[in-house]
């Protein structure tokens, strides 16, 4: 066989080879495909508010078991009748809080302004979901309760915000007398060995089924007065606020929370 036959032989196998490896190393469906571990099975409730298979229910409109008061961790003493819970405006009574500490979870909440709510602008109605209630002194996270159904005020603290950090994306409110919903999606900060902040918190909040905050990062506690900032804690309870303003005290029921790994 002459030279350049054999020349032009081997740079034909060498144009090929490449072509016949590519072959050889085609994906298939299967390399993308994992069968384990297997996700739990969860019954979900019967109704898209009813508390799954695998949730702690807080109130069910029977008692407040689950709750005590935030200032001294007595029973709770807020107002049970009808299926519902309502703010008590008894001296000392105060704001409540679980009796249990979490730390990244799903939370459902229905809250109801009342229909004859008097008062404007933050003396209307004001209460607050605070998604970590930690400790004494502390601001917490809070996710406002308000009547922001043509109810003007300052956009960070109207309901469905953040307060003072979050403005809601829209305003989904209902008229006060209706019932509105909270599903919350909270994942918690964390913190290095010297309390310093490793992971910021996080929220997503659907506001009456319609999305008002988005995997929204949190500055810090939500204060009244001056910038957010961290405090290290684990977990903490979930608490509710008695807000003291002379409106008349709104409603809760059907509670409930699912733990999240």
């Amino acid at each position: 066989m002459q030279i350049s036959t054999l020349l032009a032989f081997a740079a034909l196998i060498a144009v090929a080879a490449p072509v016949t490896a590519q072959q050889q190393a085609k994906p298939k469906p299967e390399d993308t495909e994992v069968w384990e571990p297997v996700p739990k099975v969860v019954t979900p409730g019967a109704t898209c508010n009813a508390p799954p298979s695998d949730a702690i229910v807080l109130f069910d409109g029977k008692n407040l078991d689950e709750w005590v008061s935030a200032q001294d961790k007595s029973p709770a003493k807020w107002i049970v009748a009808d299926g519902i819970m309502t703010v008590s405006k008894a001296p000392g009574v105060g704001n409540i809080e679980t009796k249990r500490s979490f730390k990244n979870y799903q939370l459902h909440v229905e809250w109801r302004i009342p229909e004859n709510i008097t008062g404007s602008d933050q003396a209307r109605g004001n209460s607050g979901v605070f998604l970590a209630s930690t400790g004494p002194g502390d601001a917490g996270y809070e996710l406002q309760v308000l009547d922001s159904y043509n109810n003007k005020t300052y956009v960070n603290g109207q309901a469905g915000s953040i307060y003072k950090q979050g403005i809601p994306l829209v305003n989904p409110n209902r008229k006060p007398g209706e019932w509105q919903t909270y599903d919350v999606v909270w994942t918690a900060p964390t913190f290095n060995d010297d309390g310093t902040l490793k992971t910021p918190a996080y929220v997503t909040v659907l506001f009456n089924g319609v999305l008002v905050q988005n995997h929204f990062e949190l500055r810090g506690q939500t204060l009244y007065v001056g910038k957010p900032f961290y405090k290290k804690y684990d977990a903490a309870p979930i608490k509710l606020q008695a807000h003291g303003d002379k409106s008349e005290p709104l409603s809760y029921r059907n509670i409930w929370i699912r733990g999240l790994n």
